[in-house]
């Protein structure tokens, strides 16, 4: 299972480098909680609370869901995205 740091980066990381991604624009705008609260904490903005784990863990769940793959330990968005793309 992705640990909860790695999940903050790997979403970060897809709010900033693919929110004007044709593919991902639908994700994006629907996990306009999630996402951003993800990169805010991976760049230590803010601190995680209870209420922000459940927006990042659901985002997670939905972001693997929407590629076809079940949660194997991920460290890095772009491992996500090459395996989503075999």
């Amino acid at each position: 299972m992705t640990d909860a740091a790695s999940k903050c980066r790997i979403l970060g990381k897809l709010w900033m480098d693919y929110r004007d991604d044709p593919d991902f624009v639908d994700f994006i705008e629907y996990n306009d909680l999630g996402l951003p609260m993800a990169y805010l904490v991976d760049s230590d903005l803010v601190k995680m609370t209870n209420k922000g784990e459940i927006f990042v863990e659901e985002t997670f769940e939905l972001f693997l869901q929407s590629l076809g793959l079940e949660d194997t330990g991920f460290t890095e968005l772009e491992e996500i995205l090459e395996i989503a793309s075999e």
